[in-house]
């Protein structure tokens, strides 16, 4: 485990930060590679496609906390969220450079192994957030994470589960859209939502959307002709919830049939405030992007990291839409960050 600290509570320094990003404006879409910082301590971000904007987030808080702590960042991103063998080329050039420790975020469990192995071998500590390094794959490199950062997707599907039921009164059919068949977050996310309402929801089907919010659209669509009496749909993340919210407001049964999604992306925040969405589980993409720049810092030290630190998640319904909103891309709630220590 890390040095003994007291956990100190995190919001109110991801809203500063978040207000300075505000302030200094800049693209709603960032570019897929950026720099930051002057500083001894160099850290390398590997990270999903920009063309999903809770990536987006992931970068503007790996950015912002660089820039606080005074260090020395450069962030490259795959193409797009499909993009493994593009993403492993930027690992695998970056590798060769001279950072002193390496944020991943990898599309798949193994298509970042190769360029990781690099890295082990020099000794360079490696902050896994977000989605997780296949165990197997990493241990038969010889790669060693220093630390894991990410949401609890089970408890995050969870927190979906339990407000779907005070949704629909406690019973009735439900229907499940996931991501890509077979990954990883997605199948967590339905597994925590499944187990949530079990004995009291009916869930007719669960289909995959591969995280788009067309293909959800058209699933939803589908669904409602298949099961005219369905109550609610649970999406594994806000983009297809928001095409699943289109499908059931093209139906005309906006406010009959809850959509609930897991993210927390402006956009969905947005719908959640306007009655489009029931809820989403937000969780802080933002916050992780920072908590890997930290816990960087924190093994560039020496520090010994807990094995893997738990992300904030809130679940946002419509009373407390504003409150989100106005502190995103930051908590609205506070949290407990272990890898920062309190101001004496």
């Amino acid at each position: 485990m890390m040095k003994p600290t007291r956990p100190m509570t995190y919001a109110a320094t991801l809203a500063g930060a978040a207000l300075l990003l505000t302030a200094c404006g800049g693209s709603s879409k960032p570019a897929a590679s950026s720099s930051s910082g002057s500083g001894a301590v160099k850290v390398a971000a590997v990270i999903k496609g920009l063309d999903n904007p809770f990536f987006q987030a992931m970068q503007n808080g790996i950015n912002s906390q660089a820039k606080t702590d005074g260090l020395a960042v450069t962030v490259q991103a795959a193409t797009s969220i499909t993009d493994t063998t593009g993403q492993a080329d930027k690992l695998t050039a970056m590798a060769g450079q001279s950072f002193n420790c390496f944020v991943v975020n990898p599309i798949s469990g193994s298509n970042l192994v190769q360029g990781l192995a690099q890295l082990a071998r020099k000794n360079v500590p490696i902050v896994n957030i977000d989605s997780p390094v296949d165990a197997k794959a990493a241990s038969a490199a010889g790669v060693k994470i220093a630390t894991y950062i990410g949401t609890d997707n089970v408890e995050a599907g969870g927190k979906g589960g339990e407000q779907m039921l005070k949704a629909i009164g406690g019973s009735g059919k439900v229907a499940l859209i996931g991501g890509i068949a077979g990954d990883v977050t997605s199948g967590a996310r339905l597994e925590g939502f499944t187990k949530a309402v079990q004995g009291k929801a009916t869930i007719v089907q669960t289909v995959a959307a591969d995280w788009e919010r067309q293909k959800a659209l058209t699933a939803a669509t589908d669904l409602m002709r298949a099961h005219p009496d369905l109550k609610g749909f649970f999406a594994a993340n806000d983009d297809m919830g928001l095409g699943i919210a289109r499908a059931v407001a093209n139906a005309r049964k906006t406010g009959k049939i809850a959509v609930i999604s897991v993210d927390g992306n402006k956009d969905a925040l947005e719908a959640v405030k306007s009655g489009d969405l029931t809820a989403t589980v937000a969780q802080y993409p933002y916050a992780i992007g920072s908590m890997g720049v930290q816990a960087c810092e924190a093994a560039v030290k020496g520090t010994t990291l807990p094995s893997s630190v738990k992300a904030p998640t809130a679940l946002v319904t419509q009373d407390v839409a504003d409150q989100a909103i106005a502190k995103f891309p930051a908590p609205f709630q506070a949290f407990q960050n272990p890898l920062v220590s309190p101001t004496p």
